[in-house]
């Protein structure tokens, strides 16, 4: 009999490691905000289900990356003029180490992000930075720098007139860095210089080797758009379908489909704001595009409807679906897929909304509440919805329902509630190993059971 438990116990154990997932890149394991893992709490605060609460020494909207026992994000230290990347003890939340990227100039271009908002991402042997004055550097867990370039050197300055946002991606054995900015150089608010004149400002797709830092290919991606249209801050998603690897890019009002491995472009969406139209709005684009059930999903910028797209589509195409006029948007949450649904945030008025993917039928939308808005994208995980705003107020809502159903809300936040953009929580809940892990306005939470190592 004891052999027969121990056997049950090991294999229960077993079970359990296997299906505790890392959190590698910004959009989690799936690349499209969800997660398989399960036991996730609904109610907590900053004294109720706390494993442990570290502090982070600069406010970021990068989200924490988990790989078995370490957390990598980066943080500006705007005292210091440094830009930092960060690690911690899964287990314990100590402060494993703080590497400094950059260092000796401005961490913060306009009031409402800085330099730190991409997210890191890690194959689990080295962790990649990328800050937006265009330094990068790959790092091995010790906190080692293994290579570190300054990407304004060979294809200039990120031209983009906000703070570029842009996350690193992995995939394939390859590092890639999006890069849609205007088509030249520009001074901004008489004080920054963005792009660099005598530079291609060309939007690009960049692949560089991970062991090296070196390029292996650029991909020039043209667009129809101009000025700040040009502008994207969404980042590469990576899937297969029939076979083929692909990337999908979000920007220059259009979503383009390609080969992952060379960039080839296979198909892009007919434009959203066509010249000579009357439309002819000139707006960055934020959100990343997401993929589910053959289809992939834009959110066209500031409140204008969401497209849909085939992942086997050719050529230019128009869009099989689009949300009505002033229906279901995002104009900066990227949307979330689970389990044969998308989930879509509004993070002005604050409604989140689920999707049947091969229609854009609206299966429910509902008002979360709160008086401030929400820049984080959802995370979905264990049948419910994680939202946080930028009072750092966590809102849970259920998935997999016909209806809409809030199951509560939790403040997370440090009491701060300021007016406008400024010190606002914009860092999405990350998922591994049974817990949730929580950026605040100066703390890092881990939310949950007892955590584990992964193996």
């Amino acid at each position: 009999m004891k052999s027969s438990a121990a056997f049950l116990l090991a294999a229960l154990s077993f079970t359990s490691a296997a299906l505790a997932e890392n959190w590698p890149s910004w959009r989690g394991p799936n690349q499209d905000g969800s997660s398989g893992e399960t036991g996730l709490p609904v109610k907590f605060s900053t004294t109720e289900g706390v494993r442990w609460a570290a502090d982070v020494p600069g406010l970021s909207a990068s989200v924490p990356v988990v790989w078995k026992d370490s957390i990598f994000i980066t943080a500006p230290i705007d005292a210091e003029k440094k830009l930092v990347g960060l690690c911690y003890d899964k287990l314990t939340g100590k402060e494993k180490w703080r590497t400094t990227i950059s260092e000796g100039s401005e961490v913060q271009w306009d009031d409402k992000s800085n330099l730190a908002s991409p997210s890191a991402v890690t194959d689990g042997d080295h962790v990649y930075f990328l800050f937006a004055n265009a330094v990068a550097a790959a790092c091995d867990f010790n906190g080692k720098i293994l290579w570190k370039r300054d990407f304004k050197e060979t294809h200039g300055a990120f031209a983009t007139q906000w703070t570029y946002g842009s996350s690193p991606a992995l995939d394939g054995g390859k590092l890639y860095i999006q890069v849609l900015q205007r088509n030249e150089s520009f001074k901004f608010q008489d004080k920054f210089e963005k792009g660099t004149a005598g530079k291609d400002m060309s939007s690009y797709i960049l692949a560089v080797d991970p062991a090296t830092g070196k390029d292996l290919w650029k991909h020039i991606r043209p667009s129809l758009a101009s000025t700040e249209s040009l502008e994207a801050f969404s980042s590469p998603i990576f899937t297969t379908y029939k076979g083929q690897r692909l990337m999908l890019i979000s920007g220059g009002d259009t979503l383009t489909i390609h080969d992952a491995a060379t960039g080839k472009e296979f198909s892009r969406l007919a434009t959203w704001n066509p010249p000579g139209e009357g439309y002819n709005k000139f707006f960055r684009l934020v959100p990343s595009p997401v993929v589910g059930d053959g289809m992939a999903i834009v959110c066209a910028p500031k409140n204008s409807p969401i497209f849909a797209m085939p992942l086997d589509s050719k050529g230019e195409t128009k869009p099989v679906w689009q949300t009505e006029p002033k229906g279901v948007t995002s104009d900066v949450p990227t949307p979330a897929f689970y389990k044969g649904k998308f989930y879509v945030l509004d993070g002005g008025k604050k409604i989140l909304s689920c999707l049947e993917p091969k229609t854009g039928k609206v299966v429910w939308s509902g008002e979360l509440g709160g008086k401030t808005k929400f820049e984080s994208s959802p995370t979905v995980v264990d049948g419910k919805v994680y939202c946080i705003n930028f009072w750092g107020e966590v809102y849970v809502a259920k998935a997999n329902t016909d209806k809409f159903e809030l199951l509560g809300m939790n403040e997370m936040g440090n009491g701060s509630k300021p007016n406008g953009n400024a010190a606002s929580v914009r860092a999405s809940v990350a998922v591994s190993d049974g817990c949730l892990f929580i950026r605040t306005q100066d703390k890092l939470y881990c939310i949950g059971k007892k955590v584990q190592a992964l193996p």
